[in-house]
């Protein structure tokens, strides 16, 4: 553009000059001048725009002729940052304590509910996980991070409290903890195995214990098995659980047709304890095996005796292992999990409660879940009233209703949420606020809104990581310093050039 400007400008000052009209050629270079540097749209070191002092109660609606942002205290939620375009932010952490909490918001029937609060420093403390009834269900005490267990009786809704204590009982923080447990479909189990065992026995009684409808086959000898079948018949199981020696005994054709279930979609798990055979994992999952020492123990918060035979290293070709002794890789649509861990009976008196959560998470790494209809996302940070609250949920399409604000909003797709459709919605109080959505199979579901006043500290945190966040994509510093010049000048003098040039001619 700025080339075909400067080519008709030359062009009409020589004919001018060729013409011998002088002031015509100057008043032709002017406006061809003008026309080009506004087109340019140039920029000039200096300052262009203000800084602003953010106030966290009142955060900015626009930024419109700001040039830098600075900021005291905790900082913005998410959802006020994004409504921001990036500018670069004076800003510095506060040094105060925080915590944060991790809790499932959603919870099946029959699986332990955990919650953790993250703290800094190391001063002792103690957690407690209160009933609604101010009943003390669960408690823990150490330093750092706190973690307790609970498992629900019923399927309800439920806004239990947490309370953490430090030193000589002094209150540091407490608030709700809402988490909805919900009836599901029973976890569908087929198990084989080859060598009767104590850890097959806890296993059993644990699936058994959390509703699961288990298909229990255990071979004693040569011709004789102990059997059990399932409460309720069922032809595709949720998991399939065989032990090593098991599957080193098969037949081909038995294991291919093994295999063949889990690269349809099933979750198969293998009790390592009896692997006899290391050419056999080789040969047949791709699994290198290597021998252990017997006085050897596997990671994490509950140390088990390691399997004879189990991968040397963490990563192992495809498979990828965890400190619980597991290992795990994905076999087409389904997943396979090796469990280099034994004799974990001798804590099922002892650590039941341990233990049922060391069997949730192995179960989690192998991804063994059944599949709803819809499922709801968790929040990304704390819904508050009259803040913007995103709701995103899988398998959905159409409307979603939210009975209590008398709204009915589209599902809108995100680029952020793979495979996810979202509505945002502005809560007005605290408490539950249902959701429903419309179609060909409706589905509920609900969310809690926490009071302004509710968890503090954990407020702080997720501002702290929000501001952090918006800090990170802002631009260099340096770009903010560059002024555009204004284009008035430049299309004024164009004007005057132009009329001029127009008034000779005419005259």
């Amino acid at each position: 553009m700025i080339a075909a400007i400067a080519l008709i400008g030359a062009v009409s000052v020589l004919l001018d000059v060729w013409r011998r009209r002088f002031m015509d050629a100057l008043l032709a270079t002017v406006a061809t001048a003008a026309l080009a540097l506004l087109a340019m749209q140039l920029t000039m070191p200096g300052e262009s725009g203000t800084t602003l002092a953010i106030d966290a109660r009142t955060p900015p609606a626009s930024l419109d002729g700001v040039r830098s942002l600075t900021l005291k205290g905790d900082g913005l939620r998410a959802a006020e940052w994004q409504d921001l375009p990036a500018r670069p932010l004076a800003w510095s952490a506060p040094t105060s304590a925080t915590l944060r909490l991790e809790f499932p918001r959603q919870l099946a029937l029959g699986r332990l509910f955990a919650l953790t609060v993250r703290r800094g420093g190391e001063a002792p403390a103690r957690l407690q996980l209160l009933a609604e009834n101010g009943q003390v269900l669960a408690e823990t005490r150490g330093a750092g991070d706190l973690t307790v267990s609970w498992l629900p009786p019923l399927a309800e809704t439920l806004v239990l409290k947490a309370r953490l204590l430090g030193d000589k009982d002094t209150l540091l923080a407490e608030g709700p903890v809402p988490v909805v447990v919900s009836e599901t479909r029973p976890l569908a189990v087929r198990g084989r195995f080859s060598a009767p065992s104590f850890d097959v026995r806890v296993l059993n009684d644990l699936l058994t214990g959390s509703r699961a409808l288990v298909d229990w086959q255990v071979t004693l000898g040569k011709t004789v098995t102990r059997s059990e079948s399932a409460r309720d018949k069922f032809d595709k199981p949720d998991l399939l659980v065989v032990d090593a020696r098991w599957f080193e005994r098969a037949a081909a054709p038995a294991r291919a047709a093994l295999l063949e279930q889990v690269t349809g979609g099933a979750s198969l798990l293998v009790l390592g304890a009896t692997a006899n055979d290391a050419g056999v994992w080789s040969r047949s999952v791709q699994l290198p095996l290597r021998a252990q020492p017997t006085d050897k123990l596997t990671g994490g918060p509950l140390p088990l005796p390691v399997a004879p035979l189990t991968p040397a290293t963490r990563v192992a070709g495809a498979w990828l292992g965890q400190d619980n002794g597991l290992w795990a890789r994905q076999w087409g649509k389904g997943r396979i999990g090796w469990l280099g861990a034994a004799d974990w009976h001798r804590l099922a008196i002892t650590e039941p409660r341990a233990l049922a959560l060391w069997w949730q998470g192995v179960f989690d790494a192998v991804r063994v879940e059944r599949a709803e209809e819809v499922q709801w996302l968790a929040p990304r940070e704390m819904p508050l009233p009259g803040q913007r609250l995103e709701v995103c949920a899988l398998g959905v399409r159409g409307k979603l209703r939210f009975p209590e604000l008398g709204q009915t909003l589209d599902w809108q797709r995100r680029t952020d949420r793979v495979d996810a459709s979202c509505v945002a919605v502005y809560p007005r109080a605290p408490g539950w606020l249902r959701m429903e959505t419309q179609g060909t199979k409706p589905a509920s579901g609900q969310v809690y809104i926490h009071a302004p006043g509710d968890w503090p500290l954990w407020q702080a945190a997720e501002r702290r990581d929000a501001t952090a966040r918006y800090a990170a994509r802002t631009p260099v510093p340096a770009s903010a310093t560059q002024r555009t010049l204004p284009e008035w000048p430049f299309a004024a003098l164009f004007a005057l050039a132009m009329l001029a040039l127009w008034w000779r001619e005419r005259r």
